[in-house]
């Protein structure tokens, strides 16, 4: 053989070795890129409960700083989960949640309700944080007007073009305790041991039951901190012939929650909510508010109401120095003597009536105390009595989205 031949048959061989390194490799490869892809699921349907699950794993996954917030898309009941970075948004689509990056962390958001609290702690304001539109939603009633208002727009231009929006709400706002009288809803007002939603008297004052709740095993109910400081006793009925309990703790301002101890230690109250129709809804757990829930509202004036979640963290301002912070904020229309009363989502309670804007007539915002909030700070535990649920807070909402 030629020394040119053999020239060749070397190099013919050296790129055939080469072609199977190059074989091999692709053989390590390829089985992971196809994992990476398969990694990437499309977006999937979530309950209330189970998206409330994912986005905190997310959330704790990720981190404030690349999260922020999340909500439920009512449309197709998909997980939305805000983040600032598309390799964060490969993370979320990984679980079946859509992905949306936005400019503003959660971190960022909560400072900016910080400021607002600090420069314009003005009656007739509120805010909330809304993850749909990754801002700050400050709302003014209709008393904030002339130097109110040009304080308000000054304080959110402060913040940051793209941080807050400032919107009028036509009502004002207002707690929704109310006179005495039996009122519209609340049909298990006459009940010695009434149902959430029922009626509830203190003094000349008429508000609504939250929740029938234990503590250590003894009977109580969660309604209004408002409603707990405006009398420390509580009936069934205006004339006070059926006692229900005493006031053991209320907050307010601040927090709007209060804990009624019933005075009969025997007393076995469902855990149940009155739909105002002759049928009830048994409550067995506590679940967090997400934006996008669908919630029930039943209350003594108004009786039952639906609608959704719409902000979280809100602060409103009632006047008179009564602010309170950490609020749901819905679409769920309320009136005075619906304070205290039930939100609920399914077999979940959810929040206690404060206050807001509006009536049911020509609809307007409502604002809730959580009520994982309220059993934290008081150790209860919804459910009272044989066989009703005792279950604590849970994660998510209950039902579908």
């Amino acid at each position: 053989m030629s020394k040119s031949h053999r020239h060749v048959n070397k190099r013919t061989g050296a790129l055939v070795a080469g072609a199977a390194a190059a074989l091999v490799a692709a053989a390590v490869v390829l089985p992971h890129a196809n994992a990476s892809a398969e990694r990437s699921r499309p977006p999937r349907t979530f309950s209330s409960e189970s998206a409330a699950r994912v986005a905190a794993s997310l959330k704790a996954d990720l981190g404030a700083d690349r999260t922020a917030g999340w909500y439920m898309d009512t449309a197709t009941r998909q997980l939305v989960m805000n983040v600032l970075s598309a390799d964060d948004a490969k993370r979320v689509e990984a679980e079946g949640a859509v992905a949306k990056v936005v400019r503003n962390s959660a971190s960022e958001l909560d400072a900016a309700t910080r400021a607002l609290s600090a420069h314009a702690a003005i009656p007739g304001t509120a805010w909330s944080v809304d993850p749909r539109t990754n801002q700050v939603a400050v709302l003014a009633d209709r008393t904030v007007t002339g130097a109110k208002l040009a304080a308000l727009t000054t304080a959110v231009e402060k913040l940051g073009g793209g941080m807050a929006s400032v919107k009028r709400s036509p009502g004002e706002f207002r707690r929704y305790d109310g006179g005495g009288g039996q009122g519209q809803g609340g049909g298990g007002g006459t009940a010695a041991s009434p149902l959430g939603g029922s009626a509830i008297f203190g003094g000349n004052a008429r508000c609504s039951l939250g929740f029938n709740v234990t503590v250590q095993g003894a009977p109580a109910f969660l309604t209004a901190g408002h409603c707990g400081k405006g009398s420390a006793t509580w009936s069934a009925d205006q004339e006070g012939g059926r006692p229900l309990g005493t006031v053991a703790d209320a907050r307010f301002p601040g927090s709007d929650f209060a804990l009624v101890a019933y005075g009969d230690p025997g007393a076995r109250p469902e855990s149940a909510v009155d739909l105002q129709d002759g049928s009830t809804q048994q409550i067995t757990r506590a679940a967090e508010a997400a934006v996008g829930m669908r919630v029930q509202r039943s209350g003594s004036t108004t009786g039952l109401s639906d609608g959704t979640v719409t902000g979280l963290n809100a602060t409103v301002n009632y006047g008179n120095g009564d602010i309170v912070n950490g609020l749901i904020q819905t679409d769920v229309c309320a009136e005075p003597g619906d304070s205290g009363g039930s939100m609920f989502s399914g077999d979940a309670a959810v929040g206690l009536t404060s206050g807001g804007s509006g009536d049911c007539t020509q609809g307007g915002e409502t604002f809730f105390q959580p009520v994982t909030k309220a059993l934290e700070a008081t150790g209860a535990q919804i459910g009272a009595g044989a066989g009703a649920g005792t279950g604590g807070a849970e994660g998510g909402g209950g039902g579908e989205a």
